[in-house]
């Protein structure tokens, strides 16, 4: 069953009313509010009146106590799990109690065993070194068999483990004669006793211990243990072991320790052919395994007795034991701890087991059987409780009540924000519209100034009232996307042309820059766009006044990988490590000035160009997704945000402190739509910031991607298509910021110009000459244009460069140079009179750039204004009087001062305008056959809305279509076009007039009161455009 709770009932809940009469009912209310929804989804319809008793009655039996019964098993659960966890958590620490004790005793001692191992094997080394001190080392031998067999006794303390030591001389078959003769025996094999047969080489004991006396005359190289040993021993130099074998004498399991004992003292780094031909015989010792380990054991008897055996593992697969019985005992605990013997090729542990069963944890099972026991008790308690149901039907009731008025309420408001909206935008559209028609006659220059002023604050009360409605849209969950065509950077074209006058009144640069690899055309809201970038950006010009202000916009999936390739150099060290220093200057940015992070510093931003530009060439159309995720940044070089506003600055009508408001104005809403707005476009906005350095604001939008031709059905902004007329020029900026000079790059590149860029004078310098033909002094090579920044390498630092560039063009023989074109954020008058001293004569482009503004430049500089319709000058983009002239409009509002601001709105353009009063009267002037072209109507009419009146309209035109397609069907003659007058709402309402309500009724666009110009260019020129090219 699928069921979700109303979304006013969550309201109730939220708002306290609801709560207050739970809580008046005492005992049960968590039950009855369950039951009291689960009811809401089993019966969407209220029962009847006359069924209401037995139907509360029948809840309150089942539903109740089926919920109260839930409870008690979920409690019991609870318990149980609870129960387990305490009883493993207590049983672990018991068993770990037994083995850490099994851990320590073994450890132990296999670190006894493995220390008094050790030492018997530097004992039996000090006796090699001994006997080739003496036997080989003397001539004659200064040790024999009584002395041999005396010393190894009075030392044999020293090896507790071992049952004896002996030596064994290397013999070669040629010299078997002469030694046999020369110690009165012949070399016998050690397993048969016998005479030794014939091989290569023999290994006799020479020397013995007496305990080991009866080796004597023995050839180790006939044991296959021993010989093992001996090839290994000379080989290596150090010590080895025997794997375990059974003792002769005493059948005991045991291993032998040999070393090489060699004629002369060896480097460390001898070869084992060195090794092996300088070894002269062969001193090993016996360790019997089994007493050893049983005296060691019995040294360290404890209470708690455990099982020890000692196996050798050099074979994994098939480990050999050296000490301890077969057999397993009961116990699951066991210990390995690793012998060291000091031969690296042979492997040995020690497995330890306890040597009784583990006794059960009986604190553990107590308190175990403790939770048990408080859980039973407390479902005992729960399942009586369900008796007091019945009790709260009452509020359950009011609840409903409640529920109805909360939604009732939420209509109320809706309607409320309309009809505020509706009755603030009015009057406004009259005043403004009043205003602006006052402007337009003739008045004096203090007229003209209290007029603006009056006009500028009206437009300020609109922007706060479009702000706290979307805030209340945003609020109330009815806030809408449009998913229409638009062009992203004409829309940043349009921002920067808004805020112009304020940077440049500053003297702080604003830029933008997007990058290649983002689609020309998008699917998304342009409105709602502009209005994240528009609030992103004023809030950077309000709190700036020095440095910059830059906008980029590239694939989110570009910029992630270049932060993952450069995690290590761009480290949050290096940041704060350059901030600490923000008083030096960076050329690293975009106008030097310190930002709050190196997101958009040279580095990074030459790495970012790069990708974009190989994965431009590598990715290829039907490659392409449908989606675009965008990464925008605006960055500034302002005042920051301190760290205690940080927390709040998304917050709605919060502000940075209580100072702000009196030194920088504003309400403190535009970041907290902004960020709304970005998590309805799937997007995240974020904020990196330095108090007194700058602040970085980055977020993320889904737009979808769009297919078609660029010119194809769009919303455009009120420009012409950039003109074709500079495609093949060539020209070179001139600027000592390389972020800068990117971005001015970019925008030069739309028009076409290939553009190469230089960082400093002298490659400037260079690159000119290059770009100009030195062949002919009249000529000007393939160079067309250079544009300089006014600082390219410093405050005002661009303007000299005209005068450098003469003199080396004078003594290099040139005459005519490219044009001079000089790119400047602010320039007085005397900077402007220098200017044209130093060379500057053909023009200068105030920023911020646009691809247009700099067309109309180039155009004026270059004398293309006039060259065919391809190279038109657009200093002078078509106009609302271009596409309105002549134009027949009716105007329906029932509002006589709207149709009167209206009205003279578009007859300022050249339109002819008639009035309506009325839905009925639209209706009656708009029947087919008509004179109009268009027509604005108005949504809130008495007798007969906009919406309405728009449906019949169409109906009519409808109707009227297809009589005329059947008489021509009926007559063999063409038919004409058909009937649809393009229908504009125009409106004050901005919650109920939205773009889906409009489509659905028929209308064609959208005008909200009070209407600008650009608002107005942008609702027209679908229409009258798309005619006029047809």
């Amino acid at each position: 069953m699928n069921c979700s709770v109303d979304g006013n009932v969550k309201s109730a809940l939220l708002n306290g009313t609801i709560g207050n009469a739970i809580h008046l009912a005492g005992p049960g209310q968590l039950a009855v509010k369950w039951w009291g929804l689960y009811d809401n989804c089993a019966n969407s319809q209220p029962p009847p009146a006359a069924k209401v008793k037995y139907w509360g009655t029948w809840n309150v039996k089942y539903w109740g106590t089926w919920n109260m019964m839930t409870l008690v098993w979920l409690f019991a659960m609870s318990g149980m799990i609870v129960a387990c966890i305490i009883y493993h958590i207590f049983s672990s620490e018991h068993y770990r109690h037994f083995e850490d004790m099994l851990v320590n005793m073994c450890d132990e001692r296999a670190r006894m065993l493995q220390q008094q191992f050790g030492v018997s094997m530097n004992h039996v080394h000090a006796l090699a070194i001994l006997v080739s001190t003496f036997h080989l080392g003397k001539k004659p031998s200064a040790l024999d068999q009584k002395s041999f067999a005396e010393y190894t006794a009075r030392t044999s303390f020293e090896r507790p483990l071992m049952t004896g030591v002996a030596y064994a001389q290397k013999i070669l078959h040629s010299e078997r004669e002469v030694f046999e003769k020369e110690h009165g025996w012949t070399i016998k094999n050690m397993h048969s006793k016998d005479l030794n047969p014939i091989q290569d080489e023999y290994v006799p004991t020479v020397f013995a211990q007496d305990t080991i006396g009866y080796l004597i005359s023995l050839d180790m190289m006939s044991g296959e243990e021993d010989r093992e040993n001996i090839l290994r021993a000379r080989a290596s130099g150090k010590g080895v072991l025997t794997s375990p074998f059974k003792l002769l004498e005493s059948n005991h399991l045991g291993v032998v320790l040999t070393f090489a004992v060699y004629e002369k003292e060896l480097p460390a780094d001898a070869t084992v052919e060195e090794r092996i031909e300088a070894a002269a015989g062969y001193l090993g010792g016996a360790f019997d395994v089994e007493s050893l380990v049983e005296n060691l054991l019995c040294q360290l008897a404890q209470n708690e007795a455990i099982i020890v055996n000692v196996y050798d593992i050099t074979n994994s697969s098939r480990p050999l034991i050296m000490y301890g019985p077969d057999t397993s005992t009961v116990s699951t605990l066991s210990r390995v701890s690793p012998l060291d013997f000091g031969d690296p090729f042979r492997k040995h542990e020690m497995h330890c087991r306890l040597a009784r069963e583990i006794p059960l944890p009986k604190l553990a099972i107590g308190f175990a059987s403790g939770v048990l026991a408080l859980v039973a008790l407390i479902c005992y308690m729960v399942y009586n409780a369900h008796i007091h149901v019945k009790k709260v039907v009452e509020d359950y009731r009011k609840m409903e009540e409640l529920k109805k008025r909360a939604e009732a309420a939420d209509i109320a408001k809706s309607q409320f924000l309309a009809t505020v909206s509706h009755e603030i935008r009015t009057p406004m559209n009259g005043v403004l519209g009043m205003l602006r028609m006052l402007m337009d006659t003739e008045l004096d220059a203090t007229q003209q100034d209290f007029a603006r002023t009056a006009q500028a604050s009206g437009r300020s009360l609109i922007t706060l009232i479009n702000e706290v409605l979307d805030q209340a849209k945003i609020e109330s969950g009815r806030i809408e996307l449009e998913a229409v065509r638009f062009d992203l950077r004409a829309i940043l074209d349009d921002v920067l042309s808004l805020f112009s006058g304020k940077t440049r009144d500053k003297g702080i640069e604003l830029a933008v820059f997007v990058s290649e690899r983002v689609p020309d055309i998008l699917i998304g809201d342009p409105g709602r766009f502009r209005q994240i970038i528009t609030n992103l950006v004023g809030n950077s010009v309000k709190f700036t006044d020095r440095g910059h202000i830059f906008v980029s916009v590239h694939l989110w999936e570009d910029v992630e990988s270049v932060r993952v390739a450069n995690n290590e150099a761009f480290s949050k060290e290096r940041t704060e490590r350059r901030l600490k220093n923000h008083n030096i200057v960076s050329s690293n940015t975009f106008s030097g000035s310190l930002a709050a992070n190196d997101e958009n510093s040279w580095d990074n931003f030459k790495l970012l160009l790069v990708q974009e530009s190989s994965k431009a060439k590598a990715i290829s159309s039907p490659n392409l997704s449908e989606t675009v995720k965008l990464f925008v940044s605006v960055e500034d070089t302002g005042v920051g945000i301190p760290l205690p506003a940080q927390q709040r600055i998304f917050m709605p009508f919060m502000q940075a402190d209580s100072s702000t408001s009196r030194t920088y104005g504003g309400t403190g809403i535009g970041l907290s739509i902004s960020k709304c707005l970005v998590e309805l476009m799937k997007g995240e906005l974020r904020f990196e910031t330095k108090e007194n350095v700058g602040t970085t604001f980055t977020c993320t939008v889904v737009l979808k991607r769009w297919h078609g031709s660029i010119f194809s059905d769009t919303k455009r902004p009120p420009n012409n298509p950039l003109p074709s007329s500079f495609k093949g020029m060539k020209a070179v900026i001139v600027d000592g910021r390389p972020v800068r000079s990117e971005v001015t790059k970019y925008h030069v590149q739309r028009l076409g110009v290939e553009v190469k860029t230089v960082y400093d004078c002298k490659q400037a310098l260079q690159q000119l000459l290059e770009g100009t033909d030195c062949s002919h002094s009249s000529a000007t090579g393939n160079l067309d244009m250079v544009l300089v920044d006014k600082d390219a390498w410093g405050v005002s630092t661009g303007l000299s460069f005209p005068f450098l560039l003469k003199e080396v063009c004078q003594r290099k023989g040139i005459r005519k140079l490219p044009k001079m074109i000089l790119l400047a954020t602010s320039i007085t008058g005397v900077e402007s009179e220098k200017s044209k001293a130093m060379g500057y004569l053909d023009t200068v482009v105030m920023k911020p750039l646009r691809a247009s503004m700099i067309a109309a430049c180039l155009q004026r500089a270059l004398g293309i204004g006039s060259k065919g319709p391809q190279g038109r000058l657009l200093e002078e983009p078509p106009n609302l009087r271009n596409l309105l002239y002549g134009k027949r409009i009716l105007v329906v509002d029932d509002n006589r001062v709207n149709c009167r601001v209206a009205s003279g709105a578009l007859q300022k353009y050249g339109a002819h305008v008639e009035c309506a009063d009325s839905g009925k009267a639209a209706i009656a002037m708009l029947q087919p056959p008509h004179k109009f072209d268009a027509c604005f109507m108005d949504i809130q009419m008495p007798e007969m809305d906009g919406f309405e009146a728009t449906r019949q309209i169409r109906r009519t035109e409808q109707l009227h279509n297809e009589q005329d397609c059947k008489k021509a069907s009926d007559s063999l003659v063409q038919r004409g076009s058909e009937w649809h007058v393009p229908i504009l709402a125009m409106t004050a309402d901005v919650f109920q007039a939205t773009h889906e309500e409009c489509t659905r009724c028929g209308m064609d666009g959208y005008v909200s009161k009070p209407f600008e110009e650009e608002q107005l260019y942008r609702a027209v020129t679908q229409f009258f455009d798309s005619k006029m090219t047809s």
